[in-house]
């Protein structure tokens, strides 16, 4: 147990580490490249803050323990929305980019749709078992890649001026980028095998663990790189990066995993893809609520981080009621 919540702490350090390099090394490579801070928080960070779940995923689904690999998808993208952006929006006041609100933010909507159909096959009556099959996943891979060609044609046309990121030497740049994507994979892995170990424990299911701790754990580099990035001004970078992980874990992650070993629904894995379904449907809207359209206020924030801590209380409840006890 001492072990685990050193690997823990030392697990923070690094993702708090690896955070603030990436920021500052990504930012500084896209300033030197002219490519907008939006499109680097959609793909090399994004991408970055994905890697612990990339690497949970894929071999959760070598060993077959799907749940796992479905659960923590799941458990990441509600906990992105609901928490990364609810703390980050009580940081600073996130206001996003009409590109932003109409487009990639649809796109996330579109991703977890999917996942919710994908897993649905009994309730469609397409079969009499919930599974996300290796066709689906190249179907939602394929959606990765239109993500990936509208996200590298995205303009540099009105980018906000807020944007302060310090122009380094290449070589510093490519230095920090890369320490800090090797340091946010690392820290996000020592983190999660730590929490799972003191989960393991105090007697959690597997179901749960996935649902919460891991996914809690792999969205860890998105919480410290969102933070972090509001509290330089990078406000797009803390947005795409949680919005574009969002459609890595989906259309990329998930995907990869169903590829590997197709994945099994079970019913409270439909239940928790409704959840990050109305969870981003909730996002959506909230643009348009308020005096400030496109922003999403401290208030709201604290509401999507109500929203969270709430549905994690119901993910607990619900594991009593079917195992009498976890």
């Amino acid at each position: 147990m001492i072990l685990n919540i050193f690997m823990v702490l030392a697990g923070f350090f690094l993702l708090i580490k690896g955070a603030d390099y990436l920021v500052d090394g990504a930012g500084s490579i896209a300033r030197r490249l002219g490519i907008p801070a939006l499109v680097v928080g959609l793909t090399v960070i994004a991408f970055g803050t994905s890697a612990p779940e990339l690497f949970v995923n894929v071999i959760a689904s070598f060993k077959g323990v799907t749940d796992i690999a479905v659960g923590n998808v799941l458990g990441s993208n509600l906990a992105n929305i609901f928490l990364v952006l609810g703390v980050t929006a009580m940081v600073a006041p996130l206001t996003l980019k009409s590109n932003t609100v109409w487009k990639e933010v649809p796109f996330s909507l579109l991703a977890a749709l999917m996942v919710l159909v994908f897993g649905s096959d009994h309730l469609l009556g397409e079969g009499t078992a919930d599974i996300i099959s290796r066709s689906e996943g190249l179907a939602l891979l394929g959606f990765f890649f239109v993500f990936m060609v509208y996200t590298f044609g995205i303009k540099s046309d009105g980018e906000r001026p807020q944007q302060k990121i310090e122009i380094m030497s290449v070589e510093k740049s490519l230095f920090l980028s890369i320490g800090g994507l090797v340091a946010l994979g690392l820290g996000g892995q020592i983190v999660v095998s730590g929490s799972v170990g003191i989960a393991a424990a105090i007697g959690l299911s597997t179901n749960l663990i996935a649902l919460t701790v891991i996914a809690l754990g792999t969205s860890l580099p998105e919480l410290v790189t969102g933070v972090i990035a509001a509290r330089k001004g990078h406000l797009d970078m803390a947005i795409g990066g949680v919005v574009g992980s969002n459609v890595f874990n989906i259309f990329f992650i998930l995907a990869t995993s169903a590829i590997i070993h197709p994945l099994t629904f079970a019913s409270n894995n439909l239940v928790d893809a409704l959840a990050v379904l109305v969870a981003t449907t909730v996002l959506f809207i909230f643009m348009f609520l308020g005096k400030a359209r496109n922003t999403l206020n401290r208030r709201e924030g604290a509401f999507f981080i109500f929203m969270y801590f709430g549905y994690i209380v119901y993910a607990v409840l619900r594991e009593v009621a079917v195992n009498g006890g976890i």
